[in-house]
């Protein structure tokens, strides 16, 4: 049985301090409702702070909704909704008017905002800051009017492990202090997990480490209903070279002229897509793919040789310094890149308003299904969700805390089923290399039956073990592999970032979202009584 050291209580709890979770923040603290936001690890470091390319709105004077609108769905491959589509490209802009009069300093041409192309986008409306670094811009600005309101608290370095359960209610989470190893109970009527997506479980990830899935896998394991696991974004460009990360290139380099170029200096996406390097993101990752094979290359080449290297060190700052840093110019040298994983179209299944099918929890941003972005997310669309989910969570937050009884109960913490830290290292990376070669850009039935086979035996091997994180994350990566294999297996077609090869046409008895959720709340979850 695991010791619990100390129990609080909130009016609200948030786990994720990207843009969905401080939104959210905002717009309970304005109201003085005692807010913990919860973080595994600084404020500061999440998904969003890594965004490069910007913020999707229609807001120049060039630009219509509807125009967002369409672009939107036809990126989506069919499996957009409508309804969430509208309800983000109508209140975008709103929030982007927020996001500045709270000081986010985006981009300027003179004193009009500056607006770059990115592929599947008819038209010029990405917002960006810095000129490649948005999400940390946006991240700054949020963080420091969330540093206003008293009742707001931050947790960082607090690791959580699980959604604790009154009934069939989300009353609260069991939480590890990483600093002091105690672990602890929050309690609140309304709790949101705003904690991002699980690149993690993929070996070539543009993601950070923290990307692990912990609120996808804690919402499943809770009972909550999962649709769309099985369309993860592959980020075609990112820096393939000897001792550096997987570090994304934006599409918006794209968007300003680079071209994609194989081993023989030869443009090719052509070939591929009518739109060429301007395709959207799953069919120029498939180009880029099948061209590697076509000539046996270990990847291919970002072309933006012969432009003013000031003019794009002050448009790519952050980019351009990286690449500089591996041995390449991006005004001088070809650029070798390869796709990565990205981003999570799929994951706890919310309404237009972020409600789960759990009671008393929500969930917005990556962690979430809204159906925004259907089967392939439109560029520069992620922030943006963001953004506006954020807010319409807050909303219904405020209206489950109004009168609501906080009230102290005894609690039944059963001891966790997990890995130890040296076995679970060691099985997360193998888990990540067998999802990138059998549940990666490219599946068939035979392969994703062999992860999932692999899979099923790791899940066997969990066993009762002290909380710790690095054994709760690879527990989580467990549970998503098997439901992204599951989902991926079951969808006998081809559509937006899902592609199996064995089934390589778009089928129309398919045009529908698959759904996954726990024959019932894990023995193991921690409950109130």
């Amino acid at each position: 049985m695991q010791r619990i050291e100390k129990s609080l209580s909130f009016d609200a709890l948030i786990v994720g301090s990207g843009i969905a979770g401080l939104r959210a923040a905002i717009g309970l603290a304005e109201s003085g409702t005692r807010v913990a936001l919860v973080t595994k690890d600084d404020p500061t470091d999440s998904n969003t702070g890594y965004a490069q390319g910007g913020i999707a709105a229609a807001v120049s004077e060039e630009d219509r909704v509807e125009l967002h609108l369409q672009d939107t769905l036809i990126a989506g491959d069919g499996l957009c909704d409508e309804e969430a589509v509208r309800v983000l490209v109508e209140e975008g802009p709103e929030r982007i008017q927020e996001l500045i009069e709270w000081g986010t300093r985006f981009d300027r041409e003179g004193t009009r905002l500056a607006f770059a192309q990115e592929g599947a986008h008819s038209r010029r409306r990405v917002l960006h800051a810095q000129g490649d670094s948005t999400g940390m811009e946006i991240v700054r600005s949020l963080l420091a009017r969330a540093r206003q309101f008293p009742s707001l608290s931050f947790f960082s370095r607090t690791f959580s492990v699980d959604l604790v359960l009154e009934g069939e209610r989300c009353a609260g989470l069991l939480l590890l202090d990483e600093r002091s190893r105690e672990v602890w109970l929050a309690r609140a009527p309304a709790v949101l997990l705003a904690s991002g997506g699980a690149g993690r479980l993929y070996r070539e990830t543009t993601n950070p480490p923290q990307a692990t899935g912990d609120g996808m896998a804690m919402a499943y394991r809770a009972g909550a209903v999962m649709a769309d696991l099985e369309f993860v974004q592959f980020h075609p460009t990112t820096l393939f070279a000897p001792g550096a990360p997987r570090f994304l290139l934006s599409e918006a380099l794209r968007g300003e002229g680079a071209v994609l170029r194989n081993g023989e200096g030869g443009r090719f996406m052509a070939r591929y897509h009518p739109d060429g390097e301007l395709a959207p993101r799953d069919a120029v990752t498939r180009g880029i793919i099948q061209e590697m094979e076509r000539t046996g290359d270990a990847c291919v080449y970002l072309d933006l040789t012969g432009r003013d290297p000031s003019a794009l060190r002050a448009r790519f700052p952050r980019i351009y310094d990286t690449c500089l840093r591996f041995g390449f110019d991006l005004a001088r040298d070809r650029v070798p890149v390869h796709p990565s994983a990205h981003y999570f179209m799929g994951g706890v299944r919310t309404d237009l308003f972020g409600r789960t099918s759990v009671p008393g929890l929500l969930a917005a941003g990556e962690v979430a299904c809204t159906g925004v972005h259907g089967a392939n997310r439109l560029a520069s669309n992620s922030l943006l969700e963001g953004v506006v989910f954020g807010a319409r969570a807050a909303g219904i937050m405020l209206a489950w805390v109004k009168g609501a009884e906080v009230r102290a109960s005894r609690q039944n913490v059963v001891p966790l089923r997990a890995l130890p830290t040296g076995e679970s290292q060691e099985i997360a990376s193998a888990l990540a290399g067998i999802m990138w070669m059998q549940a990666g850009i490219r599946r068939e039935a035979g392969g994703l039956a062999s992860a999932l086979q692999y899979i099923g035996a790791w899940e066997a091997s969990l066993n009762a073990e002290p909380i710790r994180r690095e054994g709760v994350e690879t527990r989580n990566l467990i549970i998503l592999g098997r439901l992204v294999c599951r989902s991926a297996l079951d969808r006998e077609e081809s559509r937006g970032a899902h592609y199996r090869s064995d089934y390589p046409m778009r089928r129309e008895a398919w045009r529908r979202h698959l759904e996954s959720k726990a024959p019932s709340p894990a023995e193991d979850l921690p409950r109130f009584e």
